[in-house]
């Protein structure tokens, strides 16, 4: 979507105009007002412009941290697990924990003028065809449900405002609107989508507006996170002031509840599918042709006729631009802003992907049968037959990107290896420790201090991109123990897990360009990939509820065709076969395919959060009940051998990860709950 600011002020919104005169009752002529907005499509360009500025999109300006509109160090996926990052997403995964209740306000700002657009445009009809009219009709409903959804999986229930309220024409007493219960709210924004859909165009008039299938997708993806919440939420809760149940579902009717959010999901997903107006992308994509397919997913995101997008948001320099790639670029092509390396993705997420030896438990095998390291030639061989699509979303060390070999190295080890090498996070000879109360820092290494087993210093390391320890090799060259893109331990913009973001990173941007507030590339805010996914998901679970699918449709065979669609695409192992999505475990395949799938494009928290498993999924011995930590997979290199070797285990800085059952809910903001007679603060708050 491609918005533009205008540079006047659109005052004549609030419905009062007040002249300088008690006799002269003309308006003033800076004051745009409802006869001229509401004159024809250009008037209501203006409108619809103010409206989607204020949309609840997370796209390149929002993070949990900070919420809407705001870019600063914009990391997607330092919440969720997916990636570990210096100033997103350190022991914060409490969406809000920076400006708790930020959204609030300004979710009531597009709500009024959602509200006005609906409650005027009727008087203005005549200036508009009838297609026209109900393309901005199907607009005021499409951003009242958005509002009402992006509200609701924070808060809970919410006060419904389904009109202006104007003052005086409101009574006072009648401007305070109490807060629905939560199945009430779901409810509000399912029939606010469901208008959106009876009136939206099929195609968007203009570029940037919605149209029918995006109201269909972002339907499909909402009434999922309501299903999953009607189903899997234990914690319910009612308002002091109201006595109404302002978070969970009754238990007497949560499940029929899931169920019928379930089965909204699915059909507004089947609606996309059976449009035929999508496709997944595959332009360069070739079989048996991993270099093609990894080609094909980096492109996608930066092709905005893509077939696969349903909705997108555009950005241009100087009007609207973004800082993602001066954010989160590898620390060797840091740009003049001095950031790099914001998303720095975990080892618990690179594990995710197919294409490399595992252990038993699904763990990457950095060790052969005798506990000694794997040695590799290159350092890119541990990940030569991964799938495409890992590398097409991760910078793996070793990797190329803007032509220039991102080397990424934890340090040097000098010592004999002709018996192999022992495991490094050794203190005082003991046995391997990765555990939490283990070294941290290989800096505290018996291979580092020289002590032990060891018996002398063979581990070299970095502080930072400019504190080195250098080793000389057999034919003279002197290497940094790091790489230059890390990882260090004392230089927040590295390598900080071994890995570096690429998904979203341009390839073509001019090193100069490399700033805040320069980036262009849009953002895809719904693609066909999440529809397949979605439907498969509410197929399943229906299945598992004992529904019957519709006329014509089989929820497991549409379920096992949709990823395997997405699986062939991204180069993995394809499923074995149908029942490879039936029951239980079938879901959970389908879960690992979103957070692989749909990873840094702001969706896979409000995953984890609408199955109610963030709190409490054992993550490396923990859960985030009791603060999780990640891993990294670290290389070193052994300068007796020329070869790598890679050390998996537990992130060197610690950064720990805490979230309850409890921050599933937002906390209202404390001056709206105090100031108001009826707005009820979460319970337990």
């Amino acid at each position: 979507m491609k918005l533009k600011y205008f540079l006047f002020i659109i005052l004549a919104f609030s419905g009062v105009v007040i002249s300088c005169s008690d006799y002269l009752d003309i308006p003033p002529m800076n004051v745009v007002q409802d006869k001229d907005l509401f004159s024809d499509a250009t008037g209501m360009t203006v409108y619809l412009s103010r409206m989607y500025s204020q949309m609840p999109f997370e796209d390149f300006k929002y993070s949990p941290a900070r919420q809407f509109f705001d870019d600063w160090l914009v990391t997607p996926g330092t919440n969720d697990g997916a990636s570990l990052g210096r100033d997103a997403g350190t022991a914060m995964t409490s969406e809000g924990w920076a400006r708790n209740g930020a959204y609030w306000g300004r979710a009531f700002n597009l709500l009024r003028d959602a509200n006005r657009l609906l409650e005027t445009l009727p008087d203005y009809k005549d200036n508009f065809s009838e297609a026209e009219y109900n393309h901005f009709i199907g607009e005021g409903y499409f951003a009242r449900a958005m509002v009402f959804y992006a509200l609701a999986k924070r808060y809970g229930g919410m006060p419904l405002v389904t009109s202006v309220l104007n003052y005086p024409e409101v009574p006072v007493d009648q401007l305070e609107v109490a807060r629905s219960t939560e199945e009430e709210t779901w409810n509000q924004v399912l029939a606010d989508f469901n208008l959106a859909i009876a009136n939206l165009s099929e195609a968007s008039p203009k570029r940037g507006y919605a149209n029918k299938y995006v109201a269909y997708g972002f339907k499909s993806e909402a009434m999922l996170y309501a299903g999953s919440v009607a189903k899997y939420n234990k914690i319910t809760g009612f308002g002091e002031k109201t006595n109404v149940r302002v978070i969970g579902f009754d238990p007497n009717t949560a499940a029929e509840a899931s169920k019928k959010y379930f089965k909204e999901a699915y059909s507004a997903g089947r609606e996309v599918m059976k449009s035929g107006k999508y496709s997944l992308y595959k332009k360069k994509w070739a079989a048996n042709d991993k270099e093609a397919q990894y080609q094909n997913m980096v492109d996608m995101f930066f092709d905005v006729t893509s077939s696969e997008n349903i909705y997108i948001k555009e950005y241009k320099y100087p009007d609207l631009a973004h800082g993602f790639d001066s954010y989160n670029i590898p620390r060797q092509l840091m740009g003049g802003n001095g950031y790099s390396a914001g998303n720095c993705p975990t080892l618990d997420f690179v594990e995710l992907f197919d294409g490399f030896a595992k252990n038993d438990d699904g763990t990457i095998k950095v060790f052969d049968d005798n506990g000694k390291y794997l040695m590799y030639d290159k350092i890119t061989d541990i990940f030569a037959n991964a799938e495409p699509r890992l590398r097409a979303y991760v910078i793996l060390p070793g990797d190329v990107f803007k032509g220039e070999v991102i080397d990424i190295r934890r340090g040097i080890y000098i010592g004999d290896a002709s018996g192999g090498i022992d495991p490094l996070r050794v203190v005082n000879s003991g046995s391997p420790d990765y555990t939490v109360s283990g070294p941290s820092n290989y800096n505290q290494v018996d291979a580092y201090k020289a002590i032990g087993a060891f018996g002398q210093k063979s581990l070299f390391l970095s502080q930072n991109g400019t504190t080195h320890e250098t080793v000389v090799l057999n034919d003279g060259t002197v290497m940094n123990a790091g790489g230059k893109s890390g990882p260090f331990t004392s230089d927040g913009t590295a390598a900080m897990t071994g890995f570096v973001i690429r998904k979203w990173l341009n390839p073509n941007m001019p090193q100069s360009l490399v700033l805040e507030a320069r980036s262009e590339q849009h953002f895809v805010l719904m693609r066909y990939a999440e529809i397949l996914l979605n439907v498969a998901e509410a197929g399943v679970e229906l299945m598992l509820a004992g529904e019957t699918a519709p006329s014509g449709d089989n929820f497991q065979q549409i379920a096992f065709d949709a990823i395997q669609e997405i699986r062939e695409r991204a180069g993995a192992d394809l499923l074995m076969g149908i029942s490879d999505v039936s029951g239980e475990d079938g879901l959970q395949v389908i879960r690992t395919e979103r957070r692989k799938e749909l990873a840094f494009e702001n969706k896979t928290l409000w995953d984890i959060r609408r199955w109610r498993t963030q709190h409490s999924d054992m993550l490396n011995g923990y859960t985030q009940t009791d603060g999780a930590y990640y891993k990294g997979l670290y290389p070193f290199y052994s300068a007796t051998t020329d070869k790598y070797f890679f050390d998996a285990g537990l992130d060197e800085g610690r950064r720990r990860f805490r979230f309850t059952e409890q921050d599933y809910y937002m906390a209202i903001p404390s001056g709206e709950v105090s100031k108001s007679p009826l707005i009820d603060q979460q319970p337990g708050r």
